[in-house]
């Protein structure tokens, strides 16, 4: 889609990193996505994670494994803000207690919605939610937003992150161990074990 994104980091130095790493802890429920360099944090990962990350965004999402690659590409389009943001709004949903939710609601809003955000989401409709309603948070609040910054994923930066070199490799990669003799003997050894 057309969408530019529009971002309020100030320079791309030291501050930068900063700002995503601030923004990063916001999504703080999902393990795994924190450590971006580039390794496989998951050893035992399931075979063909990639053929689910490609049948849906949804699924991407639910996959921390699929959340740190995405993440990855995100974060060389320089738009890994959607991502975190979109994390911390359904880390947001989750919480009981109203403090929490307060204290929460005000972190999304500092880093992600006002105008002086480190790490700005452009989303229609960001001038509307002021700093009062921050003050009487209920879990769908962001709703909207999250929405926005969903569909803008979905359809622009998740097709490009499909035709990526990183998700094609990590493709292959995947297809490789699959045909390795080693994965085909544990999988005749687990079909023994089963139909025994």
């Amino acid at each position: 889609m057309g969408k530019q994104l529009l971002l309020n980091h100030g320079s791309l130095g030291g501050g930068f990193e900063g700002d995503l790493r601030a923004a990063s802890e916001l999504a703080s429920g999902h393990e795994n996505i924190h450590d971006s360099d580039g390794s496989s944090s998951s050893s035992h990962q399931s075979l063909k994670s990639t053929a689910k990350w490609a049948a849906s965004l949804e699924n991407l999402l639910e996959d921390p494994e699929g959340v740190k690659r995405f993440r990855e590409f995100l974060k060389k389009e320089f738009s890994e803000e959607n991502v975190l943001f979109w994390l911390a709004c359904e880390d947001f949903k989750k919480m009981q207690d109203k403090t929490q939710m307060q204290e929460k609601a005000k972190e999304i809003y500092m880093t992600f919605l006002s105008s002086k955000a480190s790490s700005q989401v452009n989303v229609e409709g960001q001038s509307r939610l002021n700093e009062k309603i921050l003050e009487e948070p209920h879990p769908l609040m962001f709703q909207k937003l999250q929405d926005q910054i969903f569909n803008l994923m979905k359809y622009d930066s998740y097709s490009r992150f499909l035709k990526s070199d990183l998700f094609l490799k990590h493709k292959r990669t995947e297809e490789e161990e699959e045909d390795s003799p080693d994965a085909q003997t544990a999988a005749k050894r687990a079909s023994r074990i089963y139909n025994t």
